[in-house]
């Protein structure tokens, strides 16, 4: 939505202006925020697209694969349709909210006692592992993975991005190919390599600290600041 946005030319106020949504809501949006809930992120979600000229069903779907975890098993969208039946809708309120609560924490525990099917993917193959406290990733059987040593080399980048808090960032190679888009957790190190160029979009500069074939760059820009980064193999050169 942030790049639909400037390529129609129009700063968050104007776009607010227009959607009568607050600023502060749509900033959050870009940067994968959606802690309004998401009865109101759906809604949200649909006018924004429909302003900028995207397909909102097409987006919302991005935010409910990007989202799964999170979301409400009840959505606003069913509500609408009338999907929920009359004997629900005469239901009393926190009573039919009680009763989706439980189910919800029903499903998750016997999701991870099966063993945990419901886990996010690991990272793409273009990251690389990383050795951390926080570190998630877990050692594939039968697979070799890469070492950082082994990523420098000639027309290689090596971006190491550590988070101080939640942080979003789309990293994409030299031809636009993407590698990772989402929101890095606080404390999180993740590694990212590609040949000749990686280009990054970060959602809060002041949220993380690059590293760029070993040279440590500290923090790109101010808290709440979205930045566009490339760094080429011959060196960090940010634009």
């Amino acid at each position: 939505m942030a790049e639909a946005r400037e390529r129609a030319g129009l700063t968050v106020r104007q776009l607010g202006e227009r959607t009568r949504i607050r600023e502060t809501v749509i900033e959050r949006f870009e940067r994968d925020d959606f802690s309004v809930g998401d009865f109101y992120a759906r809604g949200h979600i649909r006018t924004i697209a429909s302003d900028l000229g995207l397909d909102p069903d097409e987006v919302l779907r991005q935010y409910e694969q990007e989202n799964a975890d999170g979301a409400s098993p009840v959505r606003a969208s069913a509500v609408f349709r009338g999907d929920v039946g009359e004997r629900a809708r005469r239901a009393p309120g926190w009573t039919k909210a009680a009763a989706v609560a439980l189910a919800v924490v029903v499903v998750v525990v016997v999701a991870r006692m099966l063993g945990g099917s419901g886990e996010k993917a690991g990272p793409t193959a273009a990251q690389l592992p990383v050795t951390a406290p926080h570190a998630h990733e877990r050692q594939e059987k039968g697979h070799d993975r890469k070492t950082l040593e082994e990523a420098f080399g000639p027309g290689r980048v090596v971006v190491k991005v550590t988070t101080r808090k939640p942080a979003y960032v789309d990293v994409k190679d030299a031809k636009g190919k993407e590698i990772f888009r989402g929101t890095l957790p606080e404390g999180k190190t993740t590694t990212y390599s590609a040949k000749d160029k990686v280009r990054m979009v970060i959602g809060d500069a002041g949220a993380v600290r690059l590293e760029v074939n070993g040279r440590d760059l500290g923090t790109p820009g101010r808290d709440g600041q979205m930045i566009r980064r490339t760094f080429e193999a011959g060196g960090p050169s940010p634009r």
